[in-house]
């Protein structure tokens, strides 16, 4: 496992945003959901590619909170344009569960 320094940890920025969009991705090679992802008024909102269709359905991501690095340049997955990579964690089928704020985080708020 590298090292990183703690100044190059806080070069990231990770923040609490709020689905507010979900749909199916059927162009993309794996399963995935394009989303919208709104990480308040500083950030506004940002698009993402997300293979989390195992333990999630679009209509119950709606109103999720979820963590994201908001600082990443954006990346073309297919014909959709990725602006944000939300995080999660793979469960033992190698499946993503979704990494979010165990209390009422606010949108906007960064990872410290």
């Amino acid at each position: 496992m590298a090292e990183i320094s703690f100044d190059d940890f806080m070069k990231v920025d990770i923040r609490v945003g709020e689905i507010v969009h979900a749909e199916a991705y059927p162009e993309a090679r794996k399963p995935a959901y394009k989303l919208r992802v709104n990480f308040g008024d500083e950030i506004g909102e940002k698009r993402s590619s997300a293979q989390i269709t195992v333990h999630y359905t679009p209509e119950e991501l709606i109103g999720r909170r979820v963590m994201g690095v908001v600082n990443f340049p954006p990346r073309q997955i297919g014909k959709f344009m990725s602006e944000v990579l939300v995080l999660g964690f793979m469960d033992t089928d190698d499946a993503v569960v979704l990494a979010v704020p165990d209390k009422d985080a606010p949108i906007g708020a960064r990872l410290c």
